[in-house]
């Protein structure tokens, strides 16, 4: 199994544990990702707002960067994912757009045909390409006694997405199952972290997340799994605000879906990024997996 892959921005700093856990599963797993040469930001939601045309040039280029021997390119950013699979459906829906937007990657001596690269999410790839009796064979440290409580966030279960229900997903949920965790109900899971209301409207985005961390403490869970940069710092790095302005005292790990995956394959804690999180997810993952083997 080859991909072409866009880490995208975030993986490359604050998300960096996403990015080494991503790679580092795909390898145990014997799906090869090679990375696009020269990939830029896909402008997350900002650029849109600006204007449109400048955004979708700058997302296409990197749908036009993808080497013709791939067919697929693989995104772990639910922003980056998004951006990605809506260029491509808007250029190959409105001839006109394909035409303008076209144009202005021949300044850079590129040109897009959409259709031509099929974008997907890594949930998807796992779920998917790897698929349940892969998963199980290879899981040498089941997840059993670890509660998880999985979350989507607003941008990847879109209607757009194609492979999980938009209203209730449950590829992540299924997965984890076959991992051997205790996967909670989560009836937010597909509601939205803010965002970067973090910047904008602290009093809302605080509430927001206070949401998704009650909901995860109402129903027990030990850790919170995202498949999204920002949902993932939304969660960990803002959690003692929010206990500060609601007068909480969550303490819930966030860590990434792969991290967990990893985990549960056998890699080493570090190889996956486990530590680079604010609320440190070492105690549970401690007191639940009963191992601390190769942490």
């Amino acid at each position: 199994m080859k991909y072409a892959y866009y880490p995208g921005c975030s993986l490359e700093s604050g998300s960096a544990a996403y990015d080494v856990s991503v790679r580092a599963v795909m390898q145990c797993l014997g799906a090869q990702l090679d990375e696009l040469d020269d990939w830029n930001c896909c402008g997350a939601t900002e650029y849109f707002t600006q204007h449109e045309l400048v955004a979708l040039s700058v997302i296409a280029r990197n749908l036009a960067l993808v080497d013709k021997q791939y067919d697929q390119l693989v995104a772990p950013c639910a922003a980056c994912f998004l951006n990605l699979k809506k260029t491509d459906k808007l250029m190959a829906d409105d001839p006109k757009l394909k035409a303008h937007v076209n144009e202005a990657l021949g300044a850079g001596g590129l040109s897009y045909k959409p259709g031509t690269v099929r974008v997907r999410h890594l949930l998807d790839v796992l779920y998917t390409d790897i698929g349940e009796n892969k998963l199980r064979q290879m899981t040498k440290r089941p997840l059993a006694g670890l509660r998880i409580a999985p979350y989507y966030g607003c941008q990847v279960v879109r209607p757009l997405n194609g492979f999980d229900n938009t209203e209730y997903p449950m590829k992540m949920d299924e997965l984890f199952t076959w991992l051997g965790a205790e996967v909670v109900d989560y009836p937010v899971k597909a509601h939205c972290c803010g965002g970067h209301m973090t910047q904008i409207s602290e009093p809302q985005a605080f509430e927001l997340i206070r949401r998704l961390l009650q909901s995860a403490q109402d129903y027990k869970a030990d850790v919170i799994v995202c498949i999204c940069p920002m949902c993932q710092l939304n969660l960990d790095a803002y959690q003692s605000r929010v206990n500060s302005e609601f007068d909480k005292s969550f303490n819930l790990p966030v860590l990434f879906l792969t991290q967990l995956v990893g985990i549960a394959l056998g890699l080493d804690w570090k190889k996956v990024g486990i530590g680079k999180e604010i609320v440190s997810a070492e105690p549970v993952l401690r007191q639940r997996l009963l191992s601390g083997a190769g942490a």
